[in-house]
C-alpha cells in the first residue's frame, strides 16, 4: 500500500489501537500481583512492523492505555501506555535496521524478542516502585509468557498480513 495519505493512516491506526484494546480486554488472566496476562502484545508487535513509528507507538499505546481504562486498571493507564508504545517503536527500529541482513522472519525474532524484554522490564520497574521491588519480581514469568505468545501469534498475523502491508508504508 504505497502513498497512502494521510487519513488512512490515521484510520488503521486507529483501527491497529482498537485492535489491540479487544485483543487485550477479550482474554484476561490475573497475574500474581495486581495486573492480568492477554494477547494485546501480538497486535502491538504487528502494529510497530507494519505502521510508521508514530502510528504504531500511538496505536499500541492507545489501544493498550485503553484496555487497561476500559478494565478498570486506572493506575496503569500511563505506564502502559509508555510501555507498549515504546514496545512498537522499538519493534519498528531493529525490524527496519536488520530485515535487509537477515530476512524477515529473524527480524520479527528479534525485534519482538527485544521489545518484550522491554516490556517485562518496563513492568517490573513501574510495579517495583508501587509495591516494592522484590514483591513486583513475582511478575516476569507471567509478564515473559505473555511477551513469548504474543512474539509467536504476532508472526504469524505479520506472515498472513505480510502481502497487503509492507513495514513502514502506513
Amino acid at each position: 500500500m504505497k502513498n497512502t495519505t494521510t487519513t488512512s493512516r490515521i484510520v488503521l491506526a486507529a483501527l491497529f489501537a482498537a485492535l489491540t484494546c479487544v485483543a487485550t480486554m477479550i482474554i484476561k488472566i490475573p497475574s500474581p500481583l495486581k495486573g492480568y496476562l492477554n494477547l494485546g502484545d501480538c497486535i502491538v508487535l504487528l502494529g510497530g512492523w507494519m505502521l510508521s513509528p508514530m502510528y504504531g507507538f500511538l496505536a499500541a499505546g492507545i489501544g493498550s492505555a485503553l484496555a487497561d481504562l476500559l478494565s478498570g486498571y486506572v493506575m496503569y493507564v500511563p505506564a502502559t501506555f509508555l510501555i507498549k508504545g515504546l514496545m512498537a517503536l522499538i519493534a519498528y527500529s531493529i525490524f527496519k535496521f536488520s530485515h535487509k541482513k537477515l530476512g524477515r522472519l529473524p527480524s520479527r525474532i528479534l525485534s519482538g524478542i527485544s521489545a518484550e524484554i522491554f516490556m517485562v522490564l518496563g513492568y517490573y520497574v513501574f510495579e517495583g516502585f508501587l509495591y516494592g521491588f522484590l514483591p513486583s519480581a513475582v511478575n516476569i514469568p507471567a509478564n515473559a509468557v505473555q511477551g513469548v505468545a504474543g512474539l509467536i501469534i504476532g508472526c504469524i498475523l505479520a506472515r498472513l498480513f505480510h502481502p497487503v502491508f509492507t513495514q513502514g508504508d502506513l
